[in-house]
């Protein structure tokens, strides 16, 4: 539809599972999507294209029958990304995934060292979609052909406290993945393991997808687009103006999430700059008393060697005098 800023292809298969991937550029986000889906549906930084900057969505049958999602989403929680943009792309995933969200794949590279900014893209996450969302979240760790499971394994028992608490959070749903790897068997093992993790969270989750009132407003949408395909008795003219009314209801709609996304996403920067500057203000804290512990030591050495000095120079002025004494005796 002219104007609109939203693709008139709202048809999404059938599916068991849809996943829905998040991670900064540079992780190997895209490329564990084609890993998951077993080709090259998203372009990747193994790629010789450029990466995407738009959520896509690819999707494959599974062996046993079910049909697999993917979206890719393109570093919506990275710091150049304004909280517009990621407002529209979120929307656009969020649309993608009207039926709902089986799990969120969390993906970091095994290879780059785990920040204070990676962990706080999880808090972006939990304050967007709500505290339930965690009951969804998988971590995933690439680079698996640089870093064994032995290896990501004593790398997680050793990290720093925000990363342990981020595996806690998730209750240790964390997958290795190789992206370059060729041997099938690997592939095929990497991905059942996956789909293993993505089944026990359906489970625990009764079965049921992550939603929240955002995806219940899209699906409206969608039902109502519906609606256009199954009336009965109507005229072409009628159909006709029925279809654009439901259009401009649909990009009205998607523009009054698009602006709640966006609210949340400022709220949210808002909040972590917050935080932020309250640990950079607690650690200069901890930084100051440190250092008057260290000046207080320091001074507390300093009169010790002072009354030890006295002590040595009154005691040789004892020896000193004592021999004077004995001399004088003599």
């Amino acid at each position: 539809m002219g104007g609109s800023n939203y693709d008139d292809d709202w048809v999404l298969p059938s599916a068991d599972i849809t996943l829905v991937l998040v991670g900064k550029l540079g992780y190997g986000k895209s490329a564990t999507g084609n890993s998951i889906l077993g080709r090259e549906a998203f372009v990747s930084e193994y790629s010789h294209s450029s990466v995407t900057n738009t959520c896509q969505m690819g999707s494959t049958t599974l062996k046993d029958g079910r049909t697999i999602n993917v979206i890719d989403t393109p570093g919506l929680f990275d710091m150049t990304v304004t909280p517009e943009d990621a407002g529209k792309e979120i929307v656009k995933c969020l649309n993608m995934a009207k039926d709902g969200i089986h799990a969120v794949l969390m993906v970091f590279s095994a290879t780059t060292r785990f920040s204070l900014e990676d962990s706080s893209t999880i808090e972006t996450i939990k304050v967007f979609f709500g505290e339930q969302i965690v009951d969804h979240l998988i971590l995933v760790f690439t680079y698996g052909d640089l870093v064994g499971e032995s290896k990501l394994k004593n790398m997680l028992n050793n990290a720093p406290e925000y990363l342990q608490k981020v595996v806690e959070l998730c209750k240790n749903r964390v997958v290795l993945f190789d992206n370059k790897t060729r041997d099938r068997m690997i592939q095929a093992k990497q991905l059942e393991k996956l789909l293993d993790v993505v089944d026990s969270v359906s489970a625990n989750n009764g079965g049921k997808p992550f939603t929240d009132q955002m995806l219940t407003r899209i699906k409206e949408v969608h039902d109502r687009e519906k609606e256009v395909h199954d009336v009965m008795g109507y005229s072409e003219d009628q159909i006709s103006e029925l279809k654009k009314e439901i259009h401009r209801t649909r990009d009205e709609q998607l523009a009054n999430i698009t602006a709640m996304v966006e609210d949340k996403l400022n709220c949210t920067v808002e909040k972590l700059q917050g935080q932020l500057m309250e640990e950079q203000n607690a650690r200069l804290e901890a930084e100051r008393v440190a250092a008057e512990a260290r000046l207080k030591s320091e001074e507390e050495i300093r009169q010790l060697r002072e009354r030890l000095e006295k002590a040595q120079l009154e005691n040789e002025e004892f020896r000193r005098l004592a021999t004077s004494n004995k001399c004088a005796i003599l």
